[in-house]
């Protein structure tokens, strides 16, 4: 039979190290998790064929457009339209920085915005939003207009789960222009911030 007190003595010291193992293990998961976060908030093309599934973050679109466009309206996304009527100015010409606002259809029944983040042409734009594809963050993801005027009224946008443009048609009532311009790093420089202060959470 084996020293007992010995044994017990062995059984503490495996027990104390299983411990610390552990904890160190959660605190490198978490650690992996936030860096992760941060490094996936980058992961969008700039590329008209760009995005992938994004970081899984648990948010709508609304908290996110509004940090990062840096516009004061509340409320619904389709409702965004009629609320920035007297406080920002609306328009149907995509700038940096503005805001695509989505009517509401049976697919979208509260609407959606997205924050343009690069204007490659008059009808091809980059959108960075949240909740396009569910729980999820999409940078620089391409939107093409499919108005017959040209006024960004029927829209398609990218669906990054099957890297391939979607085939259905939106309606948008157009762009909020922000108070200030902002430039495309500065737009990816929020998305990162909220993602961040999201994974944190």
């Amino acid at each position: 039979m084996g020293d007992s007190t010995s044994r017990a003595g062995f059984n503490r010291r495996g027990l104390i190290g299983l411990s610390r193992q552990r904890s160190h293990g959660r605190r490198f998961a978490l650690a992996a998790a936030i860096l992760l976060g941060v490094s996936l908030a980058g992961c969008g093309s700039t590329s008209a064929a760009g995005g992938d599934a994004g970081p899984e973050i648990l948010s709508e679109c609304v908290p996110f457009a509004r940090a990062v466009a840096e516009v004061q309206i509340h409320g619904n996304a389709a409702d965004w339209w009629a609320r920035a009527a007297g406080q920002y100015a609306r328009t149907q010409a995509p700038s940096i920085g503005s805001v695509l606002v989505f009517r509401r259809t049976s697919r979208l029944p509260y609407g959606h915005v997205a924050v343009v983040s690069r204007v490659l042409s008059s009808r091809r734009i980059l959108l960075t939003h949240a909740n396009w594809v569910p729980h999820r963050i999409n940078e620089d993801v391409l939107s093409i207009d499919v108005s017959p005027n040209n006024d960004w009224s029927q829209v398609r946008v990218w669906w990054p789960p099957l890297r391939q443009m979607g085939a259905s048609i939106y309606p948008a009532y157009g762009f909020i222009q922000t108070s200030r311009p902002l430039a495309p790093d500065q737009i990816a420089a929020n998305a990162r911030r909220f993602i961040m202060v999201a994974t944190q959470n």
